[in-house]
């Protein structure tokens, strides 16, 4: 070998016993384990997520030597803190749960959820109710308890006068409480607080339960009170002084351009632009209330308890309410017409405004939540039904916050020079840059809507290839966009898809690579091959019989009518030499091509369907 002679030893490690690595991976595994917060306690400095007072290690029915968080490990664990406050011995790892439960200890997390669940159903249905239970509650819940106890409760019924969303909201977010609900869904005074023991004076429990809600139910019942007594209308003074964003302006300049967008979208989608201005005059004030200050989840809520308390007719209540739907993944967008064009109008105006001052979202940074609520946006048109011209309302939106922006600069401007002028320096330098936006930005809105509903298709099975040959059309209409997507999914089924899928993107192909101006139209005259004739002859069958559907956006009808072009399409292809020495003859069959190219394109850029 040119380096001079080598050595090789190969070996097989023998295997060590389990019994000794296993301190070794558990040090690593508690190390690497993703606590925010360690706690830290006594003396040392070993940190985990909770201290740490004892420590079982079993390889079968061996105690493994160990030394792990300043703990020597043992076969020894301990029941529950009263109802068995001793030492349970553990012969193997097989007897933990059982050992364990006999010590009052669920230590499966299933089985104590599904003893809560059925407790706590138990006792509502005693109380005749339904116990209200969430996800995130029930789970809180669950991991709070060794021991689940139901304990039924009550308060006082004078509560009730309060919105039963803000007494849902303090029951569950702060006491952990799950509510009881009557037939109707609508809270009762019975209440359920899950213990961690089987109390021998359950009544004195409830007791200690019901004091701890009284106090948070006489704040909201307080804040409602006083609220009331101000009013919804004379809420939005208040807005005046609230900074919406630097750039533009305060809440109350958001809302009056929330208004103009809901007057605007209101009658093309059959809904009152009355109701519409005076919804979204008051959609916001409740952020002024001290309700919503105290319970920031209850803003829009809050705002319907106060519409309907004020006398607003009930679509107005409604809709400041479903303005913010959908409020998280998975809700559903806003019932009511006048909800819908609040929740577009709102949704409008954050997309403009963020766009327009520069805060498009980077990496996971979104603080205006745009991602949120552009994809709130494109589904409340979409589930809606509701055909309207997105980049029209984007440019309408994006008008109205390029005017806004204008009149603070211009504002802060004259502010600026006033000041300078009375200290004598430059305007520059107390009023700082005074360079406003790039006016192309709402050019990004809406390929970012259309970006979001890319999940939003997959979540629902639409394969990538059937989403990117309806976007390649860019739709003005998200509603029309969703038709392209079913009929797209329908042709794609059909057994000529995949061919003229194929040939399209040939055509596409061709017509891309062309030189010189290609005829408007092709000249019957010039067709020189049967295949080209019959082609010519199929194109324009298929082209009138497809305009009417295509006029009413039938589109499965029309694809359904192209898939009928497959046998010529292919004889076309097997038979006639597009690129003829004659440039009469090659000029008029790549004006057959991009007349057939056209329609089989009127859908979807069905080419990207070719594999």
């Amino acid at each position: 070998h040119a380096r001079g002679e080598r050595f090789v030893h190969r070996s097989v490690p023998r295997g060590a016993r389990t019994a000794a690595l296993l301190p070794e991976i558990l040090a690593e595994t508690i190390a690497a384990m993703p606590i925010p917060k360690p706690m830290r306690w006594g003396s040392h400095a070993y940190g985990f997520a909770r201290p740490v007072h004892w420590l079982v290690l079993l390889h079968g029915k061996d105690v493994v030597n160990a030394e792990l968080l300043g703990l020597k490990a043992d076969r020894m664990s301990r029941g529950h803190r009263f109802m068995h406050d001793k030492t349970v011995w553990l012969s193997t790892p097989e007897d933990y749960v059982s050992s364990l439960e006999a010590a009052f200890v669920l230590v499966d997390a299933d089985v104590r959820r599904e003893r809560i669940v059925t407790a706590a159903h138990a006792e509502a249905a005693k109380a005749g109710g339904q116990a209200r239970i969430t996800d995130d509650n029930l789970e809180q819940v669950v991991n709070l308890v060794e021991w689940p106890a139901p304990v039924l409760c009550s308060f006082e019924r004078e509560f009730l006068a309060v919105p039963q969303e803000a007494l849902i909201e303090t029951m569950e977010i702060n006491q952990k409480f799950f509510p009881v609900l009557d037939a109707s869904g609508k809270l009762t005074e019975k209440f359920i607080g899950i213990a961690n023991i089987e109390s021998k004076d359950v009544a004195e429990v409830a007791k200690g339960y019901e004091r701890v809600i009284r106090p948070r139910f006489s704040d909201a019942k307080f804040f409602f009170d006083e609220d009331l007594k101000q009013g919804l209308e004379s809420m939005g003074e208040g807005l005046k002084t609230v900074t919406y964003q630097a750039k533009l302006g305060s809440v109350a300049d958001k809302v009056q351009r929330v208004v103009a967008l809901a007057e605007l979208i209101a009658p093309q989608v059959g809904a009152d632009a009355v109701l519409a201005k005076r919804a979204a005059l008051l959609a916001k004030n409740d952020l002024q209330s001290r309700m919503v200050n105290e319970f920031p989840e209850l803003q829009g809520i809050a705002g319907r308890h106060y519409a309907l308390a004020a006398g607003e007719p009930s679509e107005v209540a409604l809709a400041i309410d479903e303005a913010y739907q959908p409020r998280f993944a998975g809700d559903d967008i806003a019932l009511s017409p006048l909800g819908k064009v609040l929740a577009i109008a709102e949704r409008l105006d954050t997309l403009a405004g963020g766009f327009a001052a520069g805060l498009k979202p980077t990496g996971n940074k979104d603080p205006f939540a745009l991602r949120r609520n552009a994809l709130g946006l494109a589904r409340t048109i979409i589930e809606s039904g509701f055909d309207l011209d997105l980049n029209e309302l984007i440019l309408k939106a994006s008008e109205g916050v390029l005017f806004a922006i204008s009149h603070h600069t211009i504002a802060k401007q004259q502010k600026a020079s006033a000041v300078a002028e009375e200290a004598g320096i430059s305007a520059q330098k107390v009023f700082g840059d005074l360079r406003s936006i790039d006016e192309t930005n709402y050019q990004e809105i809406y390929p970012f809507i259309i970006d979001r509903l890319r999940g939003y298709y997959a979540d629902k099975g639409v394969p990538a290839t059937h989403f990117n040959a309806v976007a390649e059309l860019k739709p003005a209409s998200l509603y029309d966009f969703d038709r392209r997507i079913d009929a797209i999914g329908t042709f794609a089924a059909l057994p000529e898809a995949e061919a003229l899928a194929a040939a399209n993107k040939r055509i596409r192909n061709i017509l891309r690579k062309a030189e010189g101006d290609i005829p408007g139209m092709v000249d019957p005259s010039l067709l020189a091959e049967p295949a080209e004739s019959e082609l010519a002859e199929a194109v324009e069958a298929a082209i009138d019989d497809s305009n009417a559907s295509l006029h009413h956006k039938d589109y499965v009808s029309v694809l359904a009518r192209l898939a009928r072009l497959r046998p010529q399409v292919d004889a076309f292809f097997d038979g006639v030499m597009v690129n003829a020495e004659d440039p009469a003859l090659r000029g008029n069959r790549l004006a057959l091509l991009k007349r057939l190219g056209d329609r089989l394109g009127s859908v979807a850029a069905i080419e990207h369907l070719s594999s």
